[in-house]
């Protein structure tokens, strides 16, 4: 025997003796790899960076400016123009005298220049105000020089008629910038959830490593335990299989472990989007730990948290935005069945003169004109007005139908989610107990396989048994977490609860 082999001998008999008490394992510490930026970074600090670098957010938060515009056009509809013409006209003609029937020929020049401002208003009044110079001249009558002021004011009786149809497509364009925003909203805490989870994953993924890694180094000792058993003949050669197979298998959970926290590091970093060439070779260190300030709690306000989430959730907000804005439609549509029917007036002063500075002098004499009438018109079938009108009224109703189905699937999340918490919050102390007999289970069983009473197959049974509880008790911490931070969501009040205010 060599010298060697009778060290491990001797340090496995000193290890076999009775009542001897092996000490603790330390834990394996994970190499760092090299190269990288370390972020520490806690569940707040990881909030705030996605708030501030996340480049979906960066598109999606310009759209309710985009979309602001639109009432801005609409309004454009009702702001005042300036219009002018000028017209210069030159006439060369045969006339024939009714009086002596003789022939003659006409040369005539004619000029006329006009100004103004028109507008609409809401109650579909259309107001005209301009000013208005002529010349003619002509070889068979001396020159003439008019002036005219002038307004015209022509009213909607029927169809166009009052603000309520007027400014529709105005309230309409608001509503939709309103619902921009609940979009940006419904993102926005869309997106704050999925930080935050994928940031307890990773916390979990880095525990489940640990798990892992101790559980390998166990299984190690316990290989080179059951190695050196059978060299002194404790122990036949078939216990070896069962002790090495365990040692295979762990490490083979260690480089699925791995590579998941490499992938929920990478997911985690796109979320970040720090501002680096090299951002995704950055190295994390979580800070929170999940186990901290745990306190699980049976939801007892569930009728409270229906409220909340029916005045807070952005989808259904945004739905019912939608149903006004088909209200608005079928005010629009209603008054394109009327026929048109407009009145109108138009009053003028006017001044003659045969100069241009005379022309106005004279406008404070008694000369005007005025004219004062109806317009009808009506399109005959109106196929098209009636064709709008039914799709706005269906589309009213299509609207109302998912407002209230948004409302059910908005009370089914919240029940849901209450329901997930609370089986999460169950889980922590139940795991806690399934560990803490899982570890009773295997120091007996170790206890029993010293003494020859059981195998290293069940021993190595009673390790995994041990791992899968060890997993699943941090795994049941960390799905209180994301089953809280998903109720939140449900409610529509994440960002109320994490401090954030959104903007207007």
């Amino acid at each position: 025997m060599t010298a060697l082999r009778s060290i491990r001998i001797l340090f496995l008999l000193l290890v076999l003796l009775p009542g001897a008490q092996a000490s603790g394992l330390a834990q394996p510490q994970v190499a760092a790899k090299p190269g990288g930026q370390i972020l520490e970074l806690s569940v707040e600090e990881v909030a705030l960076l996605v708030l501030q670098h996340n480049r979906d957010l960066q598109v999606r938060r310009l759209n309710p400016i985009i979309t602001g515009t639109f009432e801005q056009l609409e309004r454009g509809v009702f702001d005042p123009e300036v219009f002018a013409e000028l017209v210069v006209a030159r006439e060369r003609a045969s006339e024939t005298a009714r009086s002596t029937g003789t022939q003659f020929d006409v040369d005539g020049r004619d000029s006329a220049a006009i100004a103004g401002i028109r507008t609409l208003l809401p109650t579909g009044t259309s107001l005209e105000a301009s000013v208005e110079q002529s010349r003619s001249i002509s070889n068979r009558s001396p020159e003439q020089q008019v002036a005219r002021l002038g307004l015209t004011v022509t009213q909607s009786l029927l169809q166009g008629f009052g603000p309520a149809v007027n400014l529709a497509d105005v309230r309409q364009a608001r509503l939709g910038t309103v619902a921009s925003r609940y979009q940006l909203r419904a993102f926005t805490e869309v997106l704050l959830a999925e930080a935050e989870t994928a940031y307890w994953n990773f916390v979990l993924a880095k525990e489940q490593i640990a798990i892992f890694e101790s559980s390998l180094g166990v299984a190690r000792q316990q290989r080179d335990e059951t190695e050196l058993r059978i060299e002194v003949g404790l122990l036949p050669e078939v216990e070896a299989a069962a002790a090495r197979a365990e040692v295979a298998r762990n490490e083979q959970a260690l480089i699925d472990a791995r590579s998941l926290l490499e992938a929920r590091r990478l997911r985690l970093l796109r979320l970040l989007n720090p501002d680096r060439d090299d951002a995704f070779d950055a190295r994390l260190a979580a800070t929170s730990d999940p186990r901290t300030a745990l306190v699980p709690i049976s939801v007892q306000d569930r009728a409270e948290r229906l409220l909340l989430a029916e005045k807070m959730r952005p989808e259904l907000n945004e739905a019912r935005l939608l149903l006004q804005q088909q209200r608005l439609e079928t005010v629009i549509t209603r008054n394109g069945l009327l026929p048109r029917l407009d009145f109108f007036v138009s009053l003028g002063k006017t001044g003659f003169a045969d100069t241009f500075s005379d022309s106005f002098r004279e406008l404070d004499g008694k000369t005007f004109d005025l004219q004062a009438g109806l317009r009808l018109s009506k399109a005959l079938g109106n196929n098209a007005a009636e064709a709008r009108d039914l799709a706005a009224r269906t589309s009213r109703q299509q609207a109302q139908e998912a407002v209230a189905n948004l409302s059910q699937l908005v009370h089914l999340d919240i029940r849901l989610a209450i329901n997930e918490l609370e089986r999460a919050g169950q889980q922590i102390a139940a795991s806690a107990t399934t560990r803490s007999l899982q570890e009773e289970t295997l120091v007996a069983e170790r206890e029993r396989f010293e003494v020859g009473a059981s195998t290293n197959l069940l021993v190595t049974q009673a390790q995994r048994d041990l791992l899968a509880s060890q997993i699943d008790e941090v795994e049941a911490i960390v799905n209180y977490r994301i089953a809280l931070v998903n109720l939140f969501l449900a409610e529509g009040s994440l960002l109320e609860r994490r401090g954030i205010r959104m903007d207007s």
